[in-house]
């Protein structure tokens, strides 16, 4: 397999990580998926910083019991130890207090790798569709 064709497939499981991180609320697997020096944008706000990410990402996954989170890597632009892509994503939140809400949405990416390993360099997402769920 060409080098390219490796970086593509390392990326998608870079997906496939983050998905299952997500699915577990598992903090210390989902930050280890970011660059040290990482941006990640959700909601109109931008944080920077892997412990700044994580600690974000840790604020909104505590309003939910369940997050189930699907995703579908769309392209993917390698370029050496960079590469650009997007992401479609598929989310079913089961809130504390009840009530579920589904969400499409997608990433816009940037992707750098350290010492071998691919890491999100910059994520920023948007909304696609918002569906308020129902009580439990």
């Amino acid at each position: 397999m060409a080098r390219a064709e490796d970086d593509r497939l390392a990326i998608r499981e870079l997906h496939e990580a983050y998905a299952d991180a997500v699915f577990r609320a598992d903090a210390d697997a989902w930050g280890a998926l970011w660059a040290h020096d990482g941006a990640w944008t959700l909601m109109g706000q931008t944080v920077h910083g892997r412990d700044a990410i994580v600690a974000l990402w840790t604020q909104a996954m505590s309003a939910f019991e369940v997050a189930a989170f699907y995703v579908q890597p769309g392209v993917i632009t390698i370029d050496g130890d960079y590469a650009s892509g997007r992401c479609w994503t598929q989310e079913v939140l089961k809130a504390k207090g009840g009530g579920v809400r589904r969400i499409a949405g997608g990433y816009d990416d940037a992707f750098v790798r350290r010492d071998g390993i691919w890491l999100f360099a910059r994520r920023a997402y948007r909304v696609l569709i918002d569906e308020p769920g129902s009580g439990s």
